[in-house]
């Protein structure tokens, strides 16, 4: 019998690969498994009334794969699953087509579909791959709600009462899987220092 960890597939796919649905579905295929749940998060054609053309991403590989395999573990020790596979896109990704697929499966349908919830609001929200939404006319580094939500919580947790302070409380933090922010050079056009990722 396979141990936990060797049912959990988790890649970071370089720029211009496509996600392959077909490889993750039947990687958590079994016979022991009734449910299959999947998420897929595609870029979308607009925006607050702008224009898409493509999302393009970024990431800290080595530690990006470090959070979604512990993502991966928290999901084991909260739901009863058979496997897991996570995928997530690097680089351009045209409209219409998959930035980061999930697939789950368990015994019962309840088990793999809160899994997968819970497994891509973690991602959004706490791993290092953050993305730009580039428009017919212009760009923008995009902080998804999840990092958001999670960020107020740590700052009325922890009593942070503003940015210095989270700065400070942040790199106490241990979890690879905390907070997560993009520091971009100074003088970079039309970004600030602290932006960051997601928003499907």
């Amino acid at each position: 019998m396979m141990a936990d960890e060797d049912r959990n597939l988790v890649e970071i796919l370089e720029e211009h690969n496509e996600v392959d649905i077909a490889k993750y579905i039947n990687y958590v295929s079994a016979q022991e498994a009734g449910a299959i749940a999947t998420f897929s998060g595609t870029t979308r054609d607009t925006f607050d009334g702008k224009t898409v053309l493509e999302l393009r991403y970024e990431a800290y590989v080595p530690m990006a794969i470090r959070c979604m395999k512990s993502i991966c573990s928290s999901a084991r020790s909260s739901w009863n699953l058979v496997s897991i596979a996570v995928a997530h896109r690097l680089g351009p990704v045209p409209v219409g087509k998959t930035s980061v697929f999930i697939v789950v499966s368990s015994v019962h349908q309840v088990d793999s579909l809160d899994a997968c919830k819970f497994i891509i609001d973690e991602i959004k929200a706490s791993v290092p791959i953050w993305k730009k939404e580039v428009y017919a006319n212009g760009e923008v580094w995009k902080e998804n709600s999840e990092f958001l939500n999670r960020r107020l919580d740590f700052e009325r947790k922890d009593g942070i009462r503003n940015e210095k302070d989270f700065e400070t409380q942040r790199h106490v933090r241990k979890s690879c899987c905390g907070a997560k922010v993009k520091v971009v050079e100074e003088g970079d056009s039309g970004i600030s220092k602290h932006e960051a990722h997601h928003d499907f």
